[in-house]
């Protein structure tokens, strides 16, 4: 067993490995780094705890450990980058549903120690958490109540949005948005409901309070999520990344784990921070995107004119065979082919040629924060030629080829030209300013987001059918 100086500073290390992970993932060329920093200061966090100071039952523990361990170890093994996503998902309902646990738990305890106490019974029979719910007063003790509360309404929240996110980005869960007569009345209807049994439960009311509140948040949770649409997932995925980690502080707060308070408040702001940057670039209100899609458009949107012309691995061969420079629009189509490699084959040799080749990536392309740039790290693509919107917006009408690879919002003109468009006023890559435009789709359907985009019907578009992988290793073909 670690004493109680030794615990502590292995929760500082752990907290600066954790600071300095956060810090490297900014970056591709550090990311690799920076992700083990997050390794070491997790193993840190957690032998420092199952073998600090008050804990019991180190066998028990040790086998959960070693099963979840276990566990994560063979989901990860199975799930693909495409479903990185969904994983990201499950993941944080999994924190929404320890926070509950625990918050339920913590006042079983409680109510337990106090019996006991009142009993006059021997507190020397009591270990680890109960110590110290006996050690507090009746201020640290409605102090606590405020952090079960806390806790146990932000994890039921986190649990269920978490698992309607997962649905809806695994596609088990239809995409667009919906919600009950009532809307945003419903849920402010139900927060309030929640407060008043948070207040009957600081005022002496049973555990049963707690359980409601449990079922009412977990309600505000998936009612909240299921009423925003596929267009908004990357928001919602960091969004409830957020919400984990203010439920990880709230656990912390309950437990007098500082490391965990540490930890959850990284989690929270971070994921907070990215929330707002990508609202930002999508040019959302944050609340809007927190309340379920707040708002909306006031008339029909614009119809789309023209049709849609295809051309075949020959056609765009030629065109790129006569282009200097060409810029390569990744999106998640490209994911879902699992292209990400025949994209890279195909830069290496457009660049042989001397040809200038570069990756223009949306903040909020594919379903998950920095989707694309982990995708064409893992082909190998080099860092230098992967650019920002802001970096490379302003180059299109300078580029002789745009390739479009399973995008539609973010290469949608009608975010610019259609007031009632759902992503009006979001900024988008304008690729339909380079010369000549080929979109890798797989058919004529509006996407994953239903809306349906210009882009496709416009004078220098061509549209290359197919499975983005077969398309691009049938243009390779073509492409010595």
């Amino acid at each position: 067993m670690f004493s109680i100086g030794v615990s502590s500073a292995a929760y500082i290390a752990a907290s600066v490995l954790f600071i300095l992970s956060l810090g490297g993932l900014s970056n591709q060329e550090s990311a690799k780094r920076a992700v083990w920093y997050g390794i070491v200061g997790m193993a840190i966090a957690v032998i420092a705890t199952v073998f600090g100071p008050g804990v019991y039952n180190i066998f028990l523990i040790l086998v959960a450990v070693a099963a979840g361990g276990f566990a994560g170890y063979y989901v990860a093994g199975r799930v693909q980058m495409t479903e990185m996503p969904q994983l990201v998902a499950a993941l944080h309902s999994f924190v929404g549903l320890a926070a509950v646990f625990i918050g339920l738990n913590a006042d079983i305890e409680l109510s337990t120690v106090l019996d006991l106490i009142a009993a006059g019974g021997n507190q020397d029979l009591l270990t680890g958490f109960g110590k110290k719910l006996a050690a507090k007063d009746a201020v640290e003790i409605a102090i606590l109540k405020v952090e079960v509360f806390l806790g146990i309404f932000i994890g039921a929240v986190t649990f269920t949005g978490s698992v309607i996110a997962f649905g809806k980005l695994a596609g088990k869960v239809d995409g667009k948005p919906k919600q009950l007569p009532g809307g945003h009345m419903l849920n402010l209807a139900c927060l309030v409901v929640s407060l008043i049994l948070g207040i009957m439960y600081f005022n002496g009311a049973g555990i049963w309070t707690m359980v409601l509140v449990t079922l009412i948040a977990g309600f505000i949770g998936w009612h909240l999520i299921m009423g925003i649409g596929g267009a908004d997932m990357p928001v919602v995925v960091s969004m409830l990344n957020s919400y984990s980690g203010w439920a990880a502080a709230a656990i912390g707060f309950t437990l007098g784990n500082d490391l965990l308070i540490v930890v959850g408040a990284l989690v929270g702001s971070s994921g907070a921070i990215l929330s707002y940057i990508m609202c930002k670039a999508m040019n959302r209100k944050f609340i809007s995107v927190i309340l379920g899609g707040f708002g909306g458009t006031s008339g029909p949107q614009m119809e789309v004119e023209g049709e849609q012309v295809a051309i075949d691995a020959d056609g765009v061969a030629a065109a790129l065979d006569d282009a200097d420079s060409v810029i390569i629009i990744p999106g998640y189509g490209m994911a879902v082919a699992q292209a990400q490699q025949s994209v890279s084959e195909l830069t290496k040799r457009l660049r042989a040629k001397g040809k200038e080749v570069r990756f223009a990536i949306h903040p909020v392309a594919g379903r998950l924060p920095g989707h694309m740039n982990v995708l064409l790290a893992e082909a190998k693509v080099p860092y230098d030629i992967v650019l920002e919107m802001d970096e490379i917006n302003d180059d299109f009408p300078e580029t002789d080829v745009a390739i479009v690879i399973g995008s539609n919002d973010i290469v949608n003109p009608a975010a610019q030209d259609d007031p009632n468009s759902p992503i009006a006023g979001m900024p988008v890559l304008e690729c339909w300013k380079a010369k000549q435009v080929f979109v890798s789709k797989r058919g004529q359907g509006t996407g994953y987001s239903g809306i349906e985009n210009p882009l496709f019907f416009k004078e220098n578009t061509r549209m290359f059918y197919g499975d983005a992988k077969a398309s691009l290793d049938l243009l390779l073909q073509k492409i010595s």
